[in-house]
């Protein structure tokens, strides 16, 4: 008997333990469906406001595309703009037209297209790229391409409109960028240089050949006015070239007698500070021309 009483209250205790298990479980549940069936009330609640106002900021960003602009980033790149411009008008003179003249084997037209915007950014007009091999012209597409885009990363969009110009071979006919600001861009190859002058020769050749003019006619002035009347640019004042050849390499010979050559190590990594350098030492060059 007392066995059985025993028995019978453990199983009351356990009923007991088991009931509030159950409780505290339910309780826990109740809880968190209540948290979430308030949150879902307050969500449709704030939903339609949200809605609302949506278009009405789409609105606003469509019509003003340079919300999304980082402003610290357009500061930047303005502060830039202005120091790059200062420097040229600070400069004792500053070359109309300058010749980038690349004497290594490695090319790299990221270091180059830098070299282009910054001689834009300080206020030259005519840039000419050239390298003994041609490989610039012969890619000028990606020349071009790479030029733009260090225009849009250096000067902003504003700044990266320029007349981007390539010379083709044996015409006239130039491939066009953007035709909004002053600066051209000129790619030369060997082809612009000793080959233009022995065809300027044959085409005086040919004239007098065909009696178009006498022998009497023909003279270095002639010469010089069919070999400009082809290229159509301002002789260049200053080349600055790149590499250990002490050699022009066919760099448009008949244009050069009076330009100032400086040289640089290299023109892969180059920075603003080593152009700016080569364009402080030319404005401290005098030319006395035979005096």
């Amino acid at each position: 008997m007392a066995l059985l009483y025993g028995l019978l209250w453990r199983l009351l205790l356990l009923l007991v333990h088991v009931n509030r298990a159950l409780v505290s479980w339910l309780r826990v549940r109740l809880r968190s469906w209540k948290g979430r069936l308030w949150e879902r009330a307050v969500a449709a609640l704030l939903l339609p406001l949200a809605l609302a106002g949506f278009p009405d900021q789409q609105k606003k960003l469509n019509g003003n595309p340079d919300a999304n602009a980082n402003p610290v980033t357009g500061k930047r790149t303005a502060s830039r703009r202005s120091r790059w411009l200062s420097d040229g008008r600070s400069l004792e003179k500053l070359p109309v037209h300058i010749g980038l003249l690349v004497a290594e084997e490695e090319l790299s037209y990221t270091d180059i297209a830098n070299l282009v915007v910054w001689c834009m950014a300080v206020g030259i007009s005519y840039v000419s790229v050239y390298d003994h091999h041609g490989i610039f012209r012969k890619n000028n597409s990606r020349m071009l391409e790479e030029i733009v885009r260090q225009q849009q990363d250096l000067l902003g969009v504003e700044g990266s409109k320029c007349n981007v110009e390539f010379l083709t071979n044996g015409t006239d006919e130039h491939q066009r960028h953007v035709v909004s600001c002053r600066p051209t861009v000129k790619v030369l190859s060997p082809e612009d240089g000793k080959q233009s002058i022995v065809q300027a020769a044959q085409q005086l050749c040919r004239s007098v050949e065909n009696k178009e003019r006498s022998s009497q006619d023909i003279s270095v002035s002639m010469l010089d006015i069919l070999l400009r009347e082809s290229k159509n640019i301002p002789d260049p004042e200053l080349v600055v070239k790149f590499g250990p050849v002490d050699s022009t390499l066919g760099f448009l010979p008949w244009h050069i007698r009076l330009t100032e050559f400086i040289s640089l190590p290299s023109h892969r990594n180059v920075s603003y500070e080593d152009l700016l350098g080569a364009l402080q030492q030319y404005g401290t060059c005098q030319q006395r021309l035979g005096q």
